[in-house]
């Protein structure tokens, strides 16, 4: 929102949410059903292509939010270096906005703006007139309508919600007050409209000209440096007729500068040109990616995850994760997806953190969780898992963290295997172990003497396990097979407090994968269920009982550029995996804690404390 919110801020349908998609229903049906009465080719062309050109305007906004990201986790050719944080992508979650307004005015333009009906596919004559009148009247009105923003009136009241974005994402373009979007859309209409009047229009001019706004609008906003230096070089005019990403960025960061919209030679003409706009570009383009730190491998989760990694739709990522309806609808692109994810030969980064002095990345291992699972793809994961890990390594590295089902122990000994094979890995390995277990034990209610541990016996329920005991407090067991393999483990002076039973009373739970629903449902009413696994338990009960979320903790707010969430993790919490990993190069320790090693967990717990890292419970 503006500083002090002017007339006609708000977007008119902001209290209907997603339903208002259906604004364009009555044009859309209407098209339909000419195309049914009338037939394709008796029917309209140009108004039944308003649905696909909005159609592909979406897509094209998402290509460059996904391409911006994954640049932005590279770190390469970055122009701001500075995060995002969930207030901005709050802010900019209506980007779409522009879009059913463009779809209005399209569809109205179509039925009753003079020659705007029955449009021919293509002519050159319509092309060159928009060119013209978007170099000359568009971009001249666009300049001063732009500086006139910027005074303290107009900027107060419209066009300081824009510029509250100061690192920009290629959306942040069309992030405007309704009333200012408005203007826009006025001004970037008179060469369709001039077209329309003179007999010139064709689809694919106009088809064209928003694709190309939306291209530069994206590009001008995406945040890195792309356009390459050989094109000024080949053509010394194209940079009054061609702004870069880095030439828009420094409007962003000095305000009183650089005002053009897509063609510099304003600038030039009226002295507003940023004196350093050709050093940044020059700086902005031999940008390397910066060293790395902490590297956390992760892995796609479901069909659907693909969507919630930084990378995919803002929104969404924005939100823990929950499986929605209309995802279900994109299964053929979320089959595609995986199909490309799965050919791909390399794990790639999807998000990049900064803490103190500290630089972290999490790369994607490209698999999903159902592939760990097949017998026939665990040398292939490993594979991959041992690349990234040598990959860190060769980028100097400190620590790789090993999150979700990358340290099974059935597929590489919960990181053993990496060990084993490079026994000079400078890297430190980490799967998290102790912070993970420790995040479950001081989950447990004060006063607590007795709990049930159910569910897969891992590394981390071994270290609970035998913590717990050592408090003293008794750790009941359901299966009787997993009670006599953890027996022999418990600490001599502690085993008697590891208990077996068919018919547990305990009120405290903790709870691993393969608990299915009729064990769950053994647990008395208002029983409180702590997961200490990797992923939430597949079903909840609907009563009294309670859920806390797996092992995580709360960042602090010297932990920067967080703008997802991590899976189905509320905003601003991390996995206890992925903490591990940055507490470990925080405080420099040399050793791995893979295999059988557990660091000590008091320790640890009290590191991660030390620098910021709080309980859930706590915030």
């Amino acid at each position: 929102m503006a500083t002090n919110p002017g007339l006609f801020t708000e977007w008119p349908w902001k209290k209907l949410g997603n339903f208002k998609y259906l604004l364009l229903a009555p044009w859309v049906a209407h098209g339909g059903y000419l195309a049914a009465t009338k037939g394709w080719r008796a029917a309209d062309p140009g108004y039944l292509a308003i649905l696909p050109s909005l159609l592909l305007r979406v897509l094209h906004n998402q290509a460059w939010i996904t391409a911006s990201r994954l640049q932005n986790a590279r770190s390469r050719r970055q122009i701001v270096d500075r995060g995002i944080e969930f207030e901005q992508v709050d802010r900019e979650r209506n980007w779409d906005d522009q879009i059913i307004l463009s779809g209005i005015l399209l569809y109205l333009g179509a039925l009753y703006m003079p020659g705007g009906q029955h449009l021919p596919l293509w002519r050159a004559d319509g092309f060159l007139l928009v060119a013209l009148l978007h170099a000359g009247p568009v971009e001249f009105l666009y300049y001063w309508f732009h500086r006139a923003l910027h005074h303290h009136f107009l900027y107060t009241r419209y066009h300081s919600h824009h510029h509250s974005s100061i690192v920009t994402e290629p959306i942040t373009s069309v992030i405007h007050p309704f009333a200012e979007l408005v203007a826009y859309e006025v001004l970037f209409a008179i060469p369709l409209i001039a077209c329309a009047l003179t007999g010139t229009a064709s689809i694919l001019a106009f088809e064209i000209y928003v694709l190309y706004i939306d291209f530069m609008n994206n590009m001008g906003h995406c945040n890195f440096e792309l356009v390459p230096s050989w094109l000024f070089k080949w053509f010394p005019p194209l940079k009054y007729l061609m702004y870069t990403p880095s030439f828009h960025s420094l409007h962003h960061t000095q305000f009183r500068t650089n005002y053009s919209l897509f063609m510099p030679f304003y600038d030039y003409i009226y002295n507003t040109m940023d004196k350093s706009s050709d050093t940044l570009y020059e700086k902005s383009l031999k940008a390397k990616e910066e060293t790395v730190d902490v590297v956390h491998l992760t892995h796609l989760t479901s069909l659907q995850s693909i969507y919630h990694m930084r990378p995919g739709f803002s929104e969404y990522a924005s939100k823990p994760y929950t499986s929605k309806w209309y995802m279900r609808m994109m299964w053929p692109v979320s089959w595609l997806s995986m199909v490309l994810t799965w050919t791909y030969g390399t794990s790639f980064a999807v998000e990049r953190n900064a803490m103190k002095k500290l630089k972290m990345q999490s790369w994607a291992i490209p698999r999903y969780s159902f592939h760990y699972g097949l017998t026939w793809e665990k040398e292939a994961i490993n594979n991959l898992i041992e690349k990234a890990i040598c990959e860190a390594d060769k980028k100097g590295a400190k620590v790789v963290s090993l999150g979700l089902l990358n340290q099974a122990h059935n597929l590489n000994g919960n990181g053993e295997l990496y060990l084993q094979k490079y026994p000079k890995l400078e890297v430190r390995l980490v799967d998290g172990t102790s912070l993970a277990a420790v995040v479950v034990v001081n989950g447990i209610p004060q006063g607590t003497d007795q709990v049930v541990l159910a569910g897969n016996i891992s590394k981390v329920a071994r270290a609970v396990a035998a913590a717990l005991c050592k408090k003293n407090v008794k750790v009941v067991m359901t299966n009787k097979q997993d009670y006599h393999f953890l027996k022999p483990n418990m600490p001599e002076d502690a085993a008697e407090n590891l208990l077996f039973s068919k018919t547990p009373t305990a009120k405290v739970w903790l709870i691993g994968e393969g608990l299915d629903a009729s064990e769950q449902f053994k647990a008395q009413k208002g029983t409180q269920f702590i997961p200490y696994s990797q992923f939430p338990p597949k079903m909840v009960r609907k009563d009294s009982c309670t859920y806390s979320t797996t092992p995580a903790m709360a960042v602090p707010k010297t932990l920067q550029n967080v703008h997802s969430c991590e899976n189905w993790l509320p905003r601003r919490v991390m996995s206890a995996w992925r903490i591990a990993g940055m507490v470990h190069a925080l405080e420099g320790w040399n050793e791995h804690e893979c295999g059988d090693i557990v660091l000590d967990m008091e320790k640890v717990w009290s590191a991660a404390l030390l620098h910021g890292f709080r309980p859930i419970a706590q915030v």
